[in-house]
């Protein structure tokens, strides 16, 4: 959407002794719970996964999302780039959000003491997608911005879900259970095509209809002067947008490493053309 001593100078050797022991427990704290307070993992796609620590496990990192290790997801540790702190506002953990994170990882499921799992994210954003011809990306994105991936998320206005709909729309759009992911996704995913084709695939006018809602649009013929959704649009207009670079760069190192690597085998075994992948970034 978090959470994130000094030593002062020794009187004797109880206080020494003190402040070994105080540095001895760190110690072994790092070694047993390598991250604590609330952070971000930074993906390689351009998301981030709020957690409250990490523990690297080798090829698996586990993101612990409760103090108590009670739910947690494992993610390839080859797709973080880095950690920061969360500075948004504290979220406290409940039940709920702990449940949300069950719901919306975009890795897959998430593991939890209950032994329950849920289905992964990616694959409803991926039928979603689909089924209103919209770029994955792109609804990755609105959902990011809209409730950093939570589907048990409620605005103060009343929108719910991980595309944040409100109760009159979602009724508009079929929605019976806008906490369920997959409805709730479906149902977004169905708005955000209907706004493009409104406003003629114009992005940034559909992005500000979602947000501020379409009479603003047209009220102001653009982007509504409003803090808030102009900042909203900047946000999912430059996370769309470096996930696309960014793919477009992988997507052009691959034949050189391939290259680079068929040049070190023996002439007797020629290596194989590789196949390049086609980014799509059209949303029409």
């Amino acid at each position: 959407m978090t959470e994130k001593r000094t030593c002062g100078t020794g009187r004797g050797a109880g206080i020494a002794a003190r402040a070994a022991a105080f540095f001895c427990a760190i110690a072994l704290g790092l070694v047993a719970r390598p991250a604590t307070g609330a952070e971000l993992a930074l993906l390689r796609n351009g998301f981030t996964i709020r957690h409250e620590h990490h523990q690297v496990m080798g090829a698996t990192t586990r993101l612990y999302f409760a103090d108590d290790d009670s739910s947690f997801t494992d993610v390839p540790t080859e797709e973080i780039t880095g950690y920061e702190k969360d500075l948004t506002l504290p979220v406290p953990v409940t039940a709920s959000t702990i449940s949300a994170s069950q719901a919306s990882s975009p890795f897959g499921s998430i593991n939890s003491e209950s032994g329950k799992s849920a289905p992964a994210l990616n694959e409803v954003v991926s039928t979603a997608s689909a089924a209103y011809h919209l770029d994955p990306d792109l609804v990755n994105s609105v959902i990011h911005a809209e409730s950093g991936f939570n589907a048990r998320a409620v605005s103060p206005k009343g929108a719910r879900g991980l595309m944040q709909l409100m109760p009159a729309t979602a009724n508009q759009l079929g929605v019976n259970d806008a906490f369920d992911p997959q409805a709730n996704v479906t149902g977004g995913s169905r708005y955000l095509r209907e706004l493009l084709e409104r406003y003629n695939f114009d992005l940034i006018k559909a992005l500000a209809a979602y947000n501020a809602g379409p009479e603003r649009v047209e009220r102001y013929r653009g982007v509504p002067p409003f803090r808030e959704t102009r900042a909203y649009v900047a946000r999912i207009v430059h996370e769309y947008n470096t996930k696309k670079i960014t793919q477009e760069k992988a997507a052009k190192t691959k034949p050189s490493a391939a290259k680079a690597a068929s040049t070190a085998t023996t002439h007797a075994q020629p290596a194989t053309k590789p196949a390049v992948a086609t980014v799509a970034a059209s949303a029409n």
